[in-house]
């Protein structure tokens, strides 16, 4: 959830910190803070509620605070309101020690109760000024350094953290510890860098170093070192990041998300690249042993949102080309479910940043109940890749935009991948039609670029519905798959009510809620469903709906029914969502900027979902 930055070194460290910020504000945007120390002087600690627009004004863009050692956040709220008081940077009563932190402390109460009794006062509602506070109290009354203090602190703490720290007695350093929330340390020319997620620090370092859970770090004169609980020294091999930094950046772009929707044939193309070659598919150049998993019996695919949502896509294309068995599981509900798992099953997690919460915690589920698991991910180094046993990474870049939209295709790339690979290694399909799906995976990309070309259609029409207050979805198959993609991107963004339901359902209860006038986009791609999509369209028409429609070229029946249609190149029926979610995508996008709202910031919403 929350964005953290760091830096200490030998340059001002506020414009850093400020930049790094404006880079991890999908993360949060409640709040925004920085803490920045200059030698012995007092620390400056300047905070607002609000955009980060507003603390950069506040700050003069970092050139009114001077110190070269320094910290800053931006939030979003779990615990206290969104306000000045409850933004981080947090500290001790006399600024002792200051910190940041992204994560929940799941027994703060407790913790602050003990704290009360020894003396202490807090100002603001959130966990964070209690582990703050906690720190302090080991750090004074057991006279002990910064890494034992946060030690003996963490070790009382349940919960999730990155913790930031920062103490009065060492200036120019910066003290962190992790479990379960993203950070990664940046080195370059005597220079340290800290941060929630890459793009903060890829325009001054590429050499990164992933801090491992319950594991502390000392950044101090140019370099790290790293520590285990018990405070002894652990070593850690440096990373290279191979992300181009411009590609967090708009590159002319309105917002992120039209320019990550344009970045989709790439995405797919270089995912598919990375383990097809000279027209087969390898699994080993991504690492993955197939003899590992093509024996397996049964899948359970384990995400969150649209992760989630190319599971249910997965379902029908794994179940229908290799013949196994397949169960999608909502990752938050995972554990609760006691589910049933057998030892030569395969569990799948679909992650873009590795570090959602809920899918993290069903991965340890999985494993600690020996079932081999394989994470599809985007961020090489993330936790859910470290952890699990074999990886899957697809190659869509820095997403930066809320709402997925380029790393949801490129998951999609990656299943169709497995789901082949394991058809043909299990004989369910012969070479001819082996040959045959990977040359209409490969033909993807050009599709999906096609789709682009035509995308002021699309921004015609829904200028038409911005005011729409209700949209439903209805397909069948896979198409209902795409429909909860295209349903969630039009609530997440244009803050319009909408709905997928599997067309059949229509007629118990759903069809109740059609008014004159009412959005209905049917997406019918899937030829055995055709004529049945056909006479649900009609169904709803019938009720008043407005029809858009969204099938393959050469299915101009449908004309005949719909009052807008939409066509995409005809592709392996398998494979349509990756072209059918495009103008969706697009009709997501498009509304919600005729609504005039902040496509890549949604209200209520951050980037990666790392609490429960």
């Amino acid at each position: 959830m929350c964005g953290i930055v760091g830096f200490t070194g030998d340059m001002q460290a506020a414009p850093i910190l400020l930049d790094g910020l404006s880079k991890l504000e999908y993360r949060g945007y409640d709040s925004a803070g920085v803490a920045v120390r200059n030698g012995s002087e007092e620390p400056e600690i300047i905070k607002a509620k609000g955009r980060l627009r507003i603390l950069l004004e506040k700050t003069a863009y970092g050139t009114a605070v001077e110190g070269c050692c320094g910290i800053g956040h931006t939030r979003w709220a779990t615990h206290g309101e969104p306000s000045e008081i409850n933004a981080h940077p947090h500290y001790s009563d006399d600024k002792n020690v200051i910190a940041v932190h992204n994560g929940i402390i799941e027994n703060y109460l407790e913790l602050k109760d003990t704290l009360l009794k020894k003396g202490y006062s807090f100002y603001s509602q959130t966990d964070t000024e209690v582990i703050t506070k906690l720190i302090d109290y080991y750090y004074r009354q057991e006279s002990c350094g910064p890494i034992e203090a946060i030690s003996k602190a963490i070790i009382r703490v349940r919960g999730s953290y990155a913790l930031a720290v920062m103490f009065k007695d060492y200036p120019a350093e910066i003290y962190v510890a992790r479990k379960d929330s993203p950070m990664i340390i940046g080195v370059k020319d005597g220079q340290c860098y800290l941060a929630s997620d890459v793009p903060a620090i890829l325009k001054y370092t590429r050499s990164v170093y992933y801090i491992g859970n319950m594991e502390l770090a000392r950044l101090a004169n140019g370099g790290v070192c790293f520590y285990n609980l018990d405070c002894e020294p652990i070593q850690k091999e440096i990373t290279n990041i191979t992300w181009d930094s411009e590609a967090a950046e708009k590159g002319g772009f309105e917002h992120f998300m039209i320019k990550e929707i344009h970045e989709q044939p790439r995405a797919v193309k270089d995912t598919l690249l990375s383990v097809i070659a000279d027209g087969r598919i390898n699994l080993e150049l991504a690492g993955i042993s197939l003899e590992n998993i093509k024996d397996c019996n049964n899948i359970h695919i384990v995400a969150c949102g649209s992760a989630y949502h190319v599971g249910v896509n997965a379902q029908y294309v794994f179940e229908d080309i290799a013949k196994i068995p397949v169960r999608v599981e909502l990752a938050s509900e995972f554990r609760y479910r006691s589910p049933l798992l057998d030892k030569n099953d395969l569990v799948i997690i679909i992650s873009q940043s590795g570090e959602t919460a809920d899918s993290l915690a069903a991965l340890r589920e999985a494993k600690e109940r020996g079932v081999k698991t394989l994470a599809i991910v985007n961020v090489v180094g993330s936790t859910i890749a470290r952890e699990a046993d074999m990886v899957f990474y697809t190659m869509a870049g820095p997403e930066i935009a809320v709402a997925t939209t380029k790393a949801y295709s490129a998951q999609l790339a990656a299943t169709y991948i497995l789901a082949t690979e394991l058809a043909y290694s299990r004989n369910m399909i012969d070479g001819s039609e082996y040959s045959r799906l990977i040359d209409e995976l490969l033909k993807l990309p050009d599709k999906i670029a096609t789709l682009l070309s035509d995308k002021e259609r699309i921004q015609w029409f829904a200028s038409k519905f911005a005011a729409s207050h209700d949209v439903f979805f209805i397909g069948r198959g896979i198409d209902y798959a795409i429909c909860l993609e295209g349903s969630l991107k039009m609530k997440e963004i244009s803050y319009i009510h909408s709905e997928a339901y599997a067309a059949g359902e229509l007629k118990h209860g759903t069809i109740s809620l059609i008014e004159q006038g009412t959005l209905v986009i049917s997406v019918l791609t899937q030829p055995k469903l055709y004529e049945k999509m056909i006479s649900n369209m009609v169904e709803v028409k019938s009720r008043g709906a407005y029809i858009m429609g969204l099938t393959c070229y050469g299915n101009y029946s449908i004309e005949d029914t719909s009052n807008f249609t939409v066509y995409i190149p005809k592709t392996d029926e398998h494979f349509t969502a990756s072209l059918a979610v495009v103008p969706l995508q697009l009709m997501g996008y498009y509304l919600s900027v005729a609504r005039g709202l902040d496509v890549d910031k949604p209200r209520n919403l951050a980037k990666s979902v790392t609490v429960e």
